[in-house]
Formats: structure tokens, C-alpha cells, sequence
């Protein structure tokens, strides 16, 4: 079995917890998650590149959190980037360990595939970009999602969407999305929104995603102003999330 390693941003000790994150594109990586995680104990974090790095003998046991990121690829288009089904085949194992797991949009995409749920692209083609809240529904207010009951934007930047694994609630909904979160049980939390994207990076996405934003007409003035009135909500919003979340 491989011991995943530190990349070159991480901080490097001995001792400590373990985050191990799966990422998809260079500009869609843990963003304000880092800092976070760092505040919290995470003295190891780990980032791997899908596609470039081998994920089929990842020790799991070594990652005291998994965390699978976002990208412009479909959760189902394995026949297109084979990639993917090592990608699932390790968050069906750790699903079935039943330990700490979390994805973000496309991540939470594949927890819902693994778990036997149905991802496909929304109604007429819509995509949902932009800053707007979500609304939690009974189980997201007694979830680690509850303070984002007060209405906080947050990231939205999505063409598909997922159906709810079997007997499984969804914490939050949109009027486009109605399944933007959920959980299993304590030790698993699937977003379709993001918290993570830092927005004083956002010219990174914007610039990456330009074709996908010139075909929705997206205006960038918008997000950019966004960005800057919603950043500090975020970082607070994330903190408190994740502090439910990982229980420290």
C-alpha cells in the first residue's frame, strides 16, 4: 500500500491529523478548506492529482479526512476519463470504512454514484452559477450545515446534479437544485455548492471555465462584485461548518 505524502504546500510535521484531498483541476483545489483544516489539527495535507496520480493503492488508513474536489467532468463520464473509476473505487472504500469523507460538487456527485444514486445534467441544459444561499430543509438545520440557515451565499457552478441516495434526505435545496447537500450519517457530507472557493481567487475560475461561462452568459462583473461583498460571510460560514463537521 502507498502512504500518501505532503505536496509542496503543505505543512510537513510528524505528528497530527492527516487530510488527503483529490483534485481535479489546479484552480479548483482546497482554497479556504486549508487554512481551515490547518486550525483544526490537520498537519498533514495531502493533495493528489486525478488522472496523473496513481489512486488504486492510496492507504486510507493513513487519511484521517478524504476530501474529493470539484471539476468540469461529468460524475458518469468514466467511458471518457477512465480515471474516474479508480476515483469511485476509492470512496467506496471509504464509504464502507465509515470514515471522515467529504465532496465537494463533482466529489459529491461521485459520493451519490458510489452510493448507487443517478447523476445527470439538469433540466433543458440549465447550469447554476453564481453566489446565492441554499435552504436548508428539517435535517439540514440539525445538520453541520445549520449555520448556513442565516441565508450566507455561497458558490454555485454546476451543469449537473444528483439524486439522493436510497433513504438518505437532502439537508438543502435551490429553485434550480432541489438536492444541494447530504449526509451519511455523521462521518459523510456530500456538497453540490462551494464553500472552499477562495474568493479573492476567483480570476482563476473565471478564466479557466471562460468557454463554459461565454455559452451560460454568466456576467463576470457580477461574480467578481460578489466575490468581494461575500467573502468574509464565506470564510466564516466554512469555519462554523467544518467545525460541526469534524467535531473539534
Amino acid at each position: 500500500m502507498t502512504t500518501v505524502t505532503p505536496d509542496r504546500t503543505s505543512i510537513v510535521k510528524t505528528t497530527g491529523k492527516t487530510a488527503l484531498a483529490l483534485r481535479h483541476l489546479a484552480f479548483e483545489d482546497l482554497g479556504l478548506l486549508r487554512p481551515v483544516l490547518q486550525a483544526r489539527g490537520f498537519e498533514r495535507i495531502t493533495t493528489l492529482d486525478v488522472g496523473v496520480d496513481d489512486l488504486r493503492d492510496v492507504d486510507l488508513e493513513t487519511v484521517d479526512l478524504l476530501i474529493v474536489l470539484g471539476g468540469p467532468i461529468g460524475a458518469y463520464d468514466d467511458a471518457l476519463y477512465p480515471a474516474l473509476l479508480d476515483e469511485l473505487a476509492l470512496i467506496e472504500r471509504r464509504i464502507a470504512a465509515r470514515r471522515p469523507l467529504l465532496g465537494v460538487c463533482l466529489g459529491a456527485q461521485l459520493m451519490a454514484r458510489a452510493l448507487g444514486a443517478d447523476v445527470k445534467p439538469m433540466p433543458h441544459g440549465q447550469k447554476e452559477i453564481g453566489f446565492a444561499p441554499v435552504q436548508l430543509t428539517d435535517a439540514g438545520r440539525a445538520s453541520a450545515l445549520a449555520p448556513l440557515a442565516d441565508g450566507q451565499p455561497v458558490l454555485h457552478w454546476h451543469g449537473d446534479q444528483f439524486a439522493l441516495p436510497q433513504g438518505i434526505p437532502s439537508l438543502a435545496e435551490t429553485p434550480l437544485c432541489p438536492h444541494q447537500a447530504f449526509a451519511v450519517d455523521d462521518f459523510a457530507l456530500g456538497l453540490q455548492f462551494h464553500l472552499e472557493s477562495d474568493p479573492a481567487r476567483l480570476e482563476q475560475w473565471l478564466i479557466g471555465h471562460a468557454g463554459e461561462l461565454a455559452q451560460a452568459r454568466v456576467p463576470l462583473d457580477q461574480l467578481r462584485r460578489d466575490a468581494a461583498r461575500h467573502g468574509a460571510g464565506l470564510r466564516a460560514a466554512l469555519a462554523a461548518v467544518m467545525a460541526r463537521f469534524l467535531k473539534t
